[in-house]
């Protein structure tokens, strides 16, 4: 990527520079410790100062100027949407290659694709993609098009039937708890709401999520079963997990013996930079000291190919592998293993998955590059909202004055721009604060999500307005 592009060559998210403007809301309170890598630092000028540094006069005069703003917005009708981390057309069209694959009915080993067996998918697109995610091909899965259903099978599973470490499923426990790192990633959370699991919200660190939290609650509590992890590029902070604080998930003591992690590695290959942030090895740590069963992993292609027609990955220990496909051999079997040939067929190797993703890079990080812009020239200096500046991914978190998302959210919505909903990325749709906003800006073309950026900062200039004044 051209030198000045979007992005810091670093390998984990990155502190603002000291000679920035880094405090949130004015300096009213420090960042907040769930994002300690936000950045409030647009250019600083006569017109962007703290507004909780302005007179009432200046903060009476912004106000008004705000609702101007916003009311020749409204005039606009548009119809924007920031909501879901799609890939784009263009990103979509990188793999269309697929549609004149496989051109064998048979993998490299004589396997014929178009008959039942070989429930844990294909070798050949299994070895692919054991290399790119650093775990042995006899300890990956290959299946069908979700990650997310995987996800659902394994809890369900361990509902019934229990873990290969429970002492009973966990249906028949009396309570079942989750730690949730928050925010985080809502389909998690609807899961578990689905289930019943009561949902215990963590914070997140600069180096994934809070260890010493966690590690107080597993082993006190036996009624805490799990976890979720995003440890590559959370959705929505970016953040990504530190070995060291994967060390200590794989070999702290927990007080339920069938304590797991489920590791969503969704976003491990969507680097947004050169500088390719490589996913902490949690398996081989829990591995080494002694708690190999604590680690399901998931992974997919979905925003590598095509959302609808991609593959999805388990791994885990040899036991746990063994222990999902008996599951899942009573009502399966075997997958869609002419998609996986032409996935194999169509990437090579993994050198050519990683030579793919470079191609995504080109279209995804101009549009993380003019959100950035956006917010800074907007928003910068005003003390009135920090944002993340991820290495990768699919989203950006944008933290505006406590009390103030759901008014944001609102506006924009009535203004033609769709959001996601105020506290989406909590347990149980609850943001304490009502302070995170999660944009997602890969699916519009370039010129809307700067259209919709120049909106979304219209409507959080109005709300924080309203709100001081008020």
């Amino acid at each position: 990527m051209p030198s000045g592009s979007w992005g810091v060559t670093a390998r984990t998210p990155q502190p603002c520079p000291s000679d920035t403007k880094a405090l949130l809301y004015g300096g009213a309170r420090t960042k907040s410790n769930r994002h300690p890598w936000r950045c409030d630092d647009g250019p600083v000028t006569a017109q962007q100062t703290a507004l909780t540094d302005r007179s009432p006069a200046d903060l009476a005069a912004f106000a008004e100027e705000a609702r101007a703003a916003y009311d020749a917005l409204a005039a606009q009708g548009l119809s924007l949407d920031l909501t879901r981390g799609k890939p784009a057309p263009e990103q979509l069209d990188l793999a269309d290659g697929l549609m004149g694959l496989p051109t064998t009915t048979h993998d490299s080993a004589g396997t014929d694709v178009r008959n039942y067996g070989g429930l844990a998918g294909l070798a050949d697109l299994r070895s692919i993609f054991a290399e790119l995610l650093g775990v042995p091909t006899a300890q990956l899965v290959a299946s069908g098009n979700s990650s997310l259903v995987l996800m659902r099978e394994v809890l369900t599973d361990l509902w019934i039937k229990g873990g290969p470490t429970s002492e009973r499923p966990w249906g028949r426990e009396e309570k079942v708890r989750f730690l949730c790192p928050s925010p985080g990633y809502d389909r998690h959370f609807t899961l578990l709401e689905w289930f019943g699991i009561e949902m215990v919200a963590v914070p997140q660190t600069d180096e994934g999520p809070d260890v010493d939290a966690i590690e107080r609650l597993v082993a006190e509590d036996p009624t805490v079963k799990g976890m979720w992890v995003v440890p590559t590029y959370a959705n929505p902070t970016g953040t990504v997990v530190s070995q060291r604080v994967a060390d200590r998930l794989g070999g702290m003591a927990t007080a339920a013996p069938d304590f797991t992690i489920l590791w969503d590695n969704a976003y491990a290959l969507h680097h947004l930079t050169e500088d390719e942030v490589a996913s902490a090895d949690l398996l081989s740590a829990a591995t080494a000291a002694g708690h190999a069963e604590r680690v399901v992993m998931f992974a997919s292609t979905s925003k590598i190919s095509w959302a609808g027609a991609g593959v999805g990955f388990l791994a885990g220990s040899p036991t746990t592998v063994e222990w999902y496909l008996h599951h899942l051999g009573k009502g399966a079997i075997g997958p869609d293993k002419v998609n996986h040939l032409r996935h194999a067929q169509l990437f090579g190797d993994a050198q050519g998955v990683r030579d793919h993703m470079a191609k995504h890079r080109d279209l995804v990080a101009p549009k993380f590059a003019e959100v950035d812009r956006v917010l800074g020239e907007r928003l910068g200096g005003l003390g009135v909202a920090e944002w993340t500046r991820p290495l990768g991914g699919y989203f950006v978190s944008v933290d505006v004055l406590p009390g103030t998302a759901s008014r944001v959210i609102a506006l924009a919505k009535d203004a033609g721009v769709a959001l996601t909903p105020a506290g989406s990325a909590f347990p149980y749709g609850q943001d304490p604060d009502d302070t995170n906003i999660r944009l997602a800006p890969t699916f519009p073309s370039l010129p809307s999500v700067v259209e919709a950026m120049e909106a979304f900062c219209t409507c959080v200039r109005l709300a924080a307005a309203e709100k001081l004044a008020g």
